[in-house]
């Protein structure tokens, strides 16, 4: 038996979202032989991680999660990113993972989406003393259900308290959720014209609000959309990487291998191979199941 069949991990997703503010909240809790190392790959939503043992310990290369310094945060606060972080994983680690709306980050985080970009911070120091004390409270209850009540009042207390404060501004709300509802694939001269702005006006003003322009987001939508369909496929045991390239609207196979590799550093397969352990990538559970063990899938060896 390999360590990859040794590891064991477990997912529950809550429900009962508040889908104006999360995609998902998803507890997980894994074991493993030894110390492992997990990629943090790129995700269109800002990542909230919660601890209930052992802190988050990460870098932006291996050299960096591995030295002698890298970030250690028991509440992990993560803005967009287009290269992976690598994530120090140890033989037992439990917690909840929001994936958070960019939006959503004045309300809940009390920042900009812009000011987390391409960094990991500790949640206090972000959200102040308030998730600190979700934190506690989470460790203390034994229970699944209880934990996502939790997080779920928090999430709509910070929503309510955030009345009157600035907001997003309405054409970039708007924006965003135009290129969610095109999944990828609409074009940035459409959504300009759709939100009455120039391209450089809107590229400008997304930028500043959410930490990258809209035609690196739409990358990132595509690129997140074959990520789910690659875990649909590992819940069945067969990826199909052809067909998910012409789902998602690549070019073909070798274009959504060339995109795996700029924002993972490796290709589909080898992530496969590898990377089905630990914290769910993207917060999101791949086959939808409230209780999900990962097995070993076949996938075409083409890249």
């Amino acid at each position: 038996m390999t360590d990859r069949d040794a590891r064991q991990q477990e997912y529950r997703s809550a429900d009962g979202l508040m889908p104006e503010v999360a995609a998902s909240i998803v507890g997980y809790t894994a074991r493993s032989p030894r110390p492992a190392l997990h990629r943090g790959v790129p995700s269109p939503h800002l990542t909230l991680v919660i601890t209930l043992d052992q802190p988050v310990v990460t870098g932006w290369s291996v050299e960096d999660a591995f030295g002698t310094t890298p970030t250690r945060v028991d509440i992990a606060t993560a803005g967009l990113h287009l290269t992976p972080a690598y994530i120090r994983q140890p033989q037992e680690q439990s917690g909840i993972q929001i994936a958070l709306h960019l939006p959503a980050a004045r309300s809940i985080l009390g920042v900009r989406a812009s000011e987390l970009c391409s960094g990991t911070y500790e949640g206090v120091d972000v959200v102040g003393r308030e998730i600190g004390r979700l934190r506690a409270r989470l460790i203390d209850t034994p229970d699944w259900p209880t934990r996502f009540d939790l997080v779920r009042q928090f999430l709509r207390h910070r929503a309510d308290r955030a009345e009157g404060r600035p907001r997003t501004r309405a054409e970039l709300a708007e924006a965003w959720a135009w290129l969610g509802r095109h999944r990828g694939t609409g074009r940035i001269a459409g959504l300009a014209d759709h939100v009455m702005l120039s391209e450089r006006q809107l590229h400008s003003l997304f930028t500043a609000e959410f930490g990258i322009g809209p035609k690196r987001f739409n990358r990132l939508l595509r690129f997140q959309r074959a990520k789910r369909l690659i875990g649909y496929g590992v819940g069945r045991g067969e990826v199909d990487l052809a067909g998910i390239a012409a789902d998602c609207g690549y070019a073909d196979q070798s274009h959504l291998t060339r995109e795996f590799r700029s924002f993972v550093g490796i290709g589909p397969t080898r992530w496969v191979d590898q990377e089905y352990g630990g914290m769910v990538p993207g917060g999101m559970v791949p086959d939808e199941s409230a209780e999900t063990f990962y097995r070993r899938p076949r996938v075409d060896r083409h890249s």
